[in-house]
């Protein structure tokens, strides 16, 4: 009789596979709450609350919380329009080098990001371009562009053509049909697209560097933190911050991909 149980060996190596992925994680949240203020000591001397506090009180936590919340919103609102009419362009029409314009569209996500954060810096030196938050979402913009691409463009090809035509034979224009009958079908492509646009822009640190000048963004000023520290729990307790707050759209996006076959007059 044939089992869908899955091999004891297979069940041990994923256990491995997870536990090497997130007890990293789960020793930030240990240190987080460890009395012990200048090194890592395990197990923890002791437990405490007391930094949740001090980071709370602590102004460069959150100007840097705030600049990286900014970066994030913006950075994901140009790629949510810049990417869907890109994804909408190259999968709803024909024409010579479509296929080009798809390797270039995602070509940013592929290179190495401080290959990216050189070229920028280098565009916005020769443009005389001041380095500012502008500069940042720039940055960011181009992989954030590229993730909502993809969720769009893999929406827009399961999207019936059907749809589209009947709509237009109805007597609708092209504003309602974008409205009534595209808008529903590639929403939750859409939203995930931003969510994980949003995470990954929330927690970039590579390209940043070379666009930030004097900014701290949270992942920045961890960075620096870590490199001198002064008081190395409240850098756990934001990491902890950060954990969240990518964790939270990550998983958003996941719930809503997961059903992303079932777009209407997909099947027709």
């Amino acid at each position: 009789m044939h089992s869908d149980r899955a091999p004891i060996a297979l069940k041990i190596a994923a256990f491995a596979g997870l536990a090497f992925l997130h007890l990293p994680l789960l020793l930030i949240f240990v240190y987080a709450f460890t009395t012990e203020d200048r090194s890592y000591q395990w197990p923890p001397p002791g437990l405490t609350l007391k930094w949740f506090a001090v980071t709370w009180n602590r102004p460069d936590v959150w100007a840097a919380l705030g600049l990286s919340l900014k970066v994030a919103a913006i950075s994901t609102l140009v790629a949510m329009v810049l990417g869907t009419l890109c994804a909408a362009a190259v999968s709803r029409a024909k024409f010579f080098g479509r296929e080009a314009v798809s390797l270039l569209v995602i070509l940013p996500i592929a290179l190495p990001g401080i290959i990216t954060g050189i070229s920028l810096r280098s565009a916005f030196s020769l443009g005389e371009i001041p380095f500012s938050t502008l500069t940042i979402v720039l940055g960011h913009a181009t992989f954030c562009i590229v993730v909502v691409y993809n969720n769009a463009v893999a929406r827009f090809r399961r999207l019936s053509g059907s749809l589209i035509e009947a709509s237009a034979d109805l007597g609708a224009n092209g504003f309602q049909t974008f409205r009534h009958v595209i808008l529903p079908n590639i929403s939750t492509a859409l939203l995930a697209g931003g969510m994980l646009a949003f995470a990954l822009s929330f927690d970039e640190v590579i390209v940043t560097t070379f666009t930030a000048g004097q900014q701290q963004t949270l992942p920045i000023w961890m960075l620096e933190e870590l490199v001198r520290p002064r008081q190395r729990p409240v850098t756990n307790v934001v990491a902890m911050v950060v954990v969240l707050v990518t964790f939270l759209p990550i998983l958003g996006a996941y719930y809503l991909t997961r059903g992303g076959t079932d777009t209407a007059g997909g099947g027709k």
